[in-house]
C-alpha cells in the first residue's frame, strides 16, 4: 500500500528529503509515486499539516 499526498500539501518540501527510495515529486502539491513508494511511513512522519496518509 502507497501513501498520498492530500490538497492540504503546502508543498514545503519536508517530505521529500524523508523519502528513502525518491518516490516524491515536487508540484503544487507533491506526489508519491505509488510504484515506488515502499510504504515506510517517513514521509507522513514528517508532514507538518498531516497532508500524508495511506492509501
Amino acid at each position: 500500500m502507497a501513501y498520498k499526498i492530500s490538497d492540504e500539501c503546502i508543498a514545503c518540501g519536508t517530505c521529500v528529503d524523508e523519502c528513502p527510495v525518491e518516490a516524491i515529486s515536487e508540484g503544487d502539491i507533491f506526489l508519491i509515486d505509488a510504484s515506488i513508494c515502499t510504504d515506510c511511513g517517513s514521509c507522513a512522519e514528517v508532514c507538518p499539516t498531516d497532508a500524508i496518509s495511506p492509501e
